[in-house]
């Protein structure tokens, strides 16, 4: 045997493919020995799994990913759909980002879905993650029909469910950031919030009621659609203004979609009225003043939705599974007391 001095490795890598049968006669193994105890399975004992890893890392030896998904009759991708008129939030970048990575360190690629794309055959993957699936998207019905193991990012509000959801306590949230708009002295917060065909909306709206509700606070809500444009978001604002200076005393603004906050921040500027955001990115963090806002921590929750759906499919965590994703509230100048 032939060593590097510097790596340790054997230098026979350099001139010939290194399998895992090489790997198993230098360990003193089988075939099945030694792949079971580089995959984690099998009935092999902690001290021969180490020492055939030992053997592998010193001959430099990586499995051939093909053709493991081959032995296991598997595609070796798996599906991410997420919803077209979201593409372009930056929430749904760094989803996306956090899928693709997870999915990475299991050796598997990820093919991208949208709501625009129409299918005659289910797409060929083994298993599925949804992002924030809306209620009535017919994609995501055609896809949660064809068997495939799914992970959905919040509940699907339609009449399927997925196989394992991962999903926030975004109602609680809401309570916290209303809470926090209360101490600093504002009594009268106001909602500009998107439809309930997404569950991540509606259990904002849904927070925010129950909230006005055991506050004795008269609810101010402006609805705006799922994809709404700079322009809808102000116009929404502007309604609630309106009414406020007919007399409502509103004098804190919630917006839920995301990008909102940012939008009518110009707007509120010389009223005295509080601001926060749903949703956290780089525009409320550098607006000025910068706005507080609830942290959905998209990159872990893309990840988490992966991890769970590589569970499912090794069969490590039961259908049906559920995991709570935290997030985080961050309090910025836009919402702390005037002086």
């Amino acid at each position: 045997m032939q060593a590097d001095e510097r790596t340790g490795r054997d230098t026979r890598a350099a001139e010939e493919p290194v399998t895992i049968l090489t790997v198993a006669r230098e360990a003193g193994v089988s075939k099945t020995t030694a792949s079971d105890a580089l995959r984690g399975s099998g009935r092999v004992s902690e001290r021969t799994r180490e020492a055939v890893a030992r053997v592998a890392e010193r001959l430099g030896y990586v499995p051939n990913g093909s053709a493991r998904h081959l032995r296991k009759a598997s595609t070796g991708t798996i599906g991410l759909h997420v919803p077209e008129v979201l593409t372009r939030s930056s929430y749904y970048m760094s989803f996306v980002f956090g899928v693709v990575e997870q999915a990475a360190r299991h050796d598997y690629d990820v093919t991208l879905i949208t709501s625009g794309q129409r299918r005659s055959r289910p797409p060929r993957v083994d298993g599925l993650v949804l992002g924030d699936p809306l209620g009535g998207d017919p994609v995501v019905e055609s896809l949660m029909a064809t068997g495939l193991p799914t992970v959905s990012c919040e509940r699907f509000p339609g009449s399927r469910q997925a196989d394992g959801v991962v999903w926030s306590e975004h109602a609680a949230m809401l309570v916290r950031l209303l809470d926090h708009l209360r101490e600093s002295g504002a009594s009268r917060p106001a909602l500009i919030v998107a439809g309930d065909e997404s569950d991540w909306a509606a259990s904002v709206h849904r927070g925010y009621l129950e909230w006005c509700a055991a506050h004795e606070v008269a609810p101010l809500v402006r609805r705006v659609s799922f994809d709404a444009s700079g322009d809808e978001v102000r116009a929404a604002a502007r309604a609630l203004l309106d009414a406020r200076q007919a007399g409502g005393p509103l004098d804190a603004l919630v917006c839920a979609p995301a990008g909102a906050a940012a939008e009518v921040a110009p707007l509120l500027r010389e009223t005295g009225v509080r601001l926060a955001s749903c949703v956290d990115n780089a525009a409320t963090r550098q607006s000025d003043p910068p706005i507080t806002a609830i942290d959905l921590r998209p990159k872990e929750a893309g990840a988490s939705c992966a991890e769970l759906l590589f569970e499912l499919l090794s069969g490590s965590a039961p259908m049906g599974t559920e995991r709570v994703h935290p997030i985080e509230l961050n309090i910025r100048a836009s919402t702390r007391p005037h002086p």
